[in-house]
């Protein structure tokens, strides 16, 4: 018998039956309902119910810190931009070439001259280039300079100076691991996302986009995902301390390992790719203490050398870095102390005495090795 045949002969008025067993079916139905709505638990009790919203709780003032991290982000925006480069594709079958999206990322306004920072990695190999400001203004940008194994690049845009706002530089000299900062970009194309955190290390050797080791670089908690790379990094006043870079991970997201180029370095070769295109100043071939650990180390006065690069002119020159005895006991590397007639008092010294030289200039180095002043003849390298 069908299913229809069944149902209706089961329950057709002439069958008393199937009548008298859907009444008594329908009265505890009906029973039931009532007696949950009573309770308050079933659905339906919403129709005999007076549902209001909940009221709104005060939540009173915001905190100090979030206040200031509200003031960062906000100060800090007009500075960071959006990028989009872009590469030809030429498809066999076509005669037509096709532009494709080869990248997004961040970068940061330089100067009023329309100058935007970012990594080399992230227009690497584009033929061209999209600068979306914070106004949400689009400016095609060209290729200024660039430094690979730094993995730095310099853009330029054509906007009116009343729409750019230059990032304020700080200094990453004098960082301190535990030092809140803050990272501005935008990742997985969600422009101008903020993430917060502190500075996990200092001095850390990244592979960069060449494969080439970038030395001394900040690691941070702060979420860097990708499209983060090229922002900022942020100190606690609103500063540039670094340019947001590469994270450790196995799977592509943040697992709370981010990196970031010193900003120290950053205002060294920035301004030599503005001004060549690339870097044409002459490097030791050192890796420096940063100053802080170096003054926890005894070191009151001068640059403490932590590594000497292979075949460099510091290592032709026989300049001693760092290392450890049979023991185990840390020996201090050399202290430069002076180059040429320019007192050496800290790391960013030796910055800013090398824009004084020239490749392939001989140059001579004063040091403290072991409690005594020694003079070194060093001839600079082309980097």
């Amino acid at each position: 018998m069908a299913f229809d045949d069944d149902f209706r002969q089961r329950f057709s008025p002439q069958n008393g039956t199937g009548v008298s067993n859907w009444l008594v079916a329908l009265l505890l139905f009906s029973g039931g309902l009532w007696a949950l709505s009573s309770a308050g638990i079933w659905p339906f009790s919403r129709n005999w119910v007076n549902a209001v919203s909940r009221p709104i709780t005060p939540r009173g003032d915001l905190s100090d810190d979030e206040k200031t991290t509200i003031e960062i982000f906000r100060e800090s925006l007009p500075s960071v931009v959006y990028i989009s480069s872009l590469t030809v594709n030429r498809a066999q079958a076509s005669p037509n070439p096709v532009q494709i999206t080869r990248g997004t990322g961040s970068g940061f306004v330089w100067d009023h001259q329309g100058h935007v920072v970012t990594n080399y990695h992230l227009i690497r190999n584009a033929q061209s280039a999209t600068v979306i400001l914070a106004d949400n203004s689009e400016w095609d940008a060209a290729l200024v300079g660039y430094e690979p194994d730094r993995d730095l690049a310099v853009l330029r845009i054509k906007a009116p100076a009343s729409r750019l706002r230059p990032i304020p530089v700080g200094t990453s000299d004098d960082l301190q691991v535990g030092q809140k900062v803050f990272a501005i970009g935008n990742p997985f194309g969600f422009d101008h996302t903020l993430t917060t955190g502190v500075i996990s290390g200092l001095g850390r050797d990244v592979p960069g986009a060449t494969g080439e080791t970038i030395r001394g670089m900040i690691q941070t908690d702060a979420a860097i995902n990708p499209g983060n790379s090229g922002g900022p990094l942020l100190d606690s006043a609103g500063r540039l301390i670094g340019v947001n870079t590469t994270i450790l991970s196995n799977s592509g997201g943040s697992a709370g390992i981010g990196f970031a180029i010193p900003v120290d370095t950053v205002n060294a070769y920035v301004p030599e790719l503005i001004k060549h295109g690339w870097n044409e100043r002459p490097e030791l071939g050192i890796i420096f203490m940063y100053d802080t650990f170096a003054r926890r180390l005894g070191v009151t006065s001068g640059a403490l050398v932590k590594h000497v690069i292979e075949n460099s002119a510091a290592a032709r020159a026989g300049i001693r870095p760092m290392w450890s005895d049979e023991d185990g006991d840390l020996i201090l590397g050399d202290i430069i102390v002076q180059m040429d007639d320019f007192p050496i008092t800290g790391e960013m010294d030796v910055f800013r005495t090398m824009e004084r030289f020239k490749i392939n200039q001989v140059i001579q180095v004063k040091v403290i090795r072991d409690g005594d002043l020694k003079s070194i003849s060093l001839k600079l390298d082309n980097p």
